[in-house]
């Protein structure tokens, strides 16, 4: 099959296209053939070198869209889609034309969206996911401030506030596209800046705070979060933008009984990232949840464009389409 391989670390230049062997199956595992891949940050980060537990040589890639070509016979031919902070890393990933995962790590994918737009929301929603749902266990009726919210997590964040029927307060450097899916959930929007804390205050009934804060800048926004939760809130960081030292009042924190969240889907493998798949699937089957912009398509011969597009920035997704 052909596969994008990188054995050393660097840009994007070090990633080679070439042809390497199919992947062979056993009883506890599946060939996926993959419709479509999307090229994440961490993706970027991981050929860089940022993640000590990736095992060279290793063809990248964490999110795929696909179908079962090989497995158990319940699954042959069905449409699925996955994560996991282990292909890509410790396991050959995404970026290729197969990829071999255990049984327990497939997940129909929602019957709605396409492989490209399926491929295109799993690290994203599975970090939302476990920040919200299964750490800060946000709840019906309250309110959640989404700092950096126009991005893929703080999008993700916002749909599945909504979903639960709370208040989003979305707070970002940059107006967020108003048509967007997480711009037409958002019920405030306050501008990332010195006086953002005091603006969130202001809207009515947030004079004591947020219920919870869901940090997805992190490093120059940590202050900021804090200074947003209610007493007794829950504040949620999955990243350290600008610093990854920061400092706190510990009497302010401890006075205010804050809750302090880290969320890391890295450590969630393809199999334990499975049932959350699973859930969000039911999310957009029910026409809660919308699938991402893709803003530019590869082939898998492409692949040094589609990471260097990424380093570069975009508005929407970047997808390879073996």
């Amino acid at each position: 099959m052909k596969a994008l391989q990188f054995t050393h670390y660097g840009t994007p230049d070090v990633l080679q296209y070439l042809e390497v062997p199919t992947p062979e199956i056993d009883q506890g595992s599946a060939l996926v053939k993959i419709h479509a891949a999307s090229v994440n940050p961490s993706d970027v980060k991981n050929v860089a070198g940022a993640f000590s537990h990736t095992v060279l040589p290793r063809i990248p890639g964490r999110d795929f869209s696909g179908v079962v070509e090989r497995g158990p016979a319940d699954w042959l031919g069905a449409q699925v889609w996955g994560t996991g902070g282990d292909i890509g890393f410790s396991s050959d990933g995404t970026h290729a034309q197969y990829i071999k995962v255990p049984i327990a790590a497939l997940a129909r994918k929602p019957a709605a969206i396409s492989h490209e737009q399926a491929s295109a929301i799993g690290v994203n929603f599975v970090v939302a996911w476990v920040g919200v749902m299964s750490y800060a266990q946000l709840r019906e009726g309250e309110t959640i401030a989404v700092i950096g919210v126009g991005g893929g997590v703080g999008g993700a964040v916002t749909q599945i506030a909504k979903s639960l029927g709370c208040q989003v307060v979305g707070i970002n450097s940059k107006p967020v596209d108003p048509h967007s899916p997480a711009g037409r959930r958002i019920d405030h929007f306050v501008a990332f800046d010195e006086h953002t804390v005091a603006r969130v205050r202001d809207i009515q009934g947030l004079a004591g705070g947020v219920d919870v804060v869901y940090d997805c800048v992190g490093g120059i926004a940590f202050d900021m979060a804090l200074g947003l939760a209610k007493r007794r809130g829950r504040v949620v960081e999955i990243s350290a933008v600008g610093r990854r030292r920061v400092e706190l009042d510990l009497i302010d924190f401890y006075h205010n009984e804050t809750q302090l969240l880290g969320a890391d889907s890295a450590k969630l493998g393809v199999a334990e990232s499975a049932p959350l798949m699973r859930a969000i699937t039911q999310g957009f089957d029910r026409g809660y949840f919308e699938a991402p912009v893709i803003a530019h398509r590869y082939s898998l011969a492409q692949g040094r464009e589609a990471y260097a597009s990424v380093v570069q920035g975009t508005d929407g997704r970047v997808v390879i389409v073996p």
